[in-house]
Formats: structure tokens, sequence, C-alpha cells
């Protein structure tokens, strides 16, 4: 927990900049010009924010989130799976 606790202030960088992250992928998501773009704008969110969860666990000490990131995980794979499928045709 002591190396937690030195580490805070570059978490809090870290947390902001994968924020900032989204927020871009978000933007891609929305103006994309192809479709491609769009689901992959959404894969990448889904994988920043199972960034942040899980780097929220390790800094508070739960471990109850790491089971929440693990579900997250599954569930942005198939709707990111049940997208492509739907656009592909």
């Amino acid at each position: 927990m002591e190396l937690v606790q030195q580490y805070s202030g570059i978490f809090h960088i870290i947390l902001v900049i994968l924020a900032l992250l989204t927020i871009c992928c978000l933007i891609r998501a929305v103006m994309g010009p192809t479709i491609a773009d769009r689901l992959v704008a959404v894969n990448m969110m889904g994988t920043i924010v199972m960034v942040v969860i899980a780097m929220l666990a390790v800094y508070m000490g739960e471990g109850y989130l790491l089971d929440i990131c693990l579900i997250y995980a599954m569930i942005s794979f198939l709707a990111v799976v049940a997208l492509t499928k739907i656009y592909s045709g």
C-alpha cells in the first residue's frame, strides 16, 4: 500500500489522461466518417474504461472492482461483436 501512496500523483495524472483519451474516442465515434471508425472508437472506449476501473481497483485497494472490470470486458466484447454483425449485414 505504501507504493500506491507514493505514486498517487501519477495515478491522478494517468486517470486525467485516460479521461481525455475517452473524450477523443467519443468524438471519433460521433464524427467518424465510416462505420469501421465508429466501431473501433467504441471498442477503444470500452478498453479505456476497463483500464480506469482496474487502476481504481489498485488505487483504492478494492478487489471487487476487478470483478466488475471482468464483467465489463465481457459485455464490451459482446457489444462490439453484435454491432459488427449488425453493420456488416
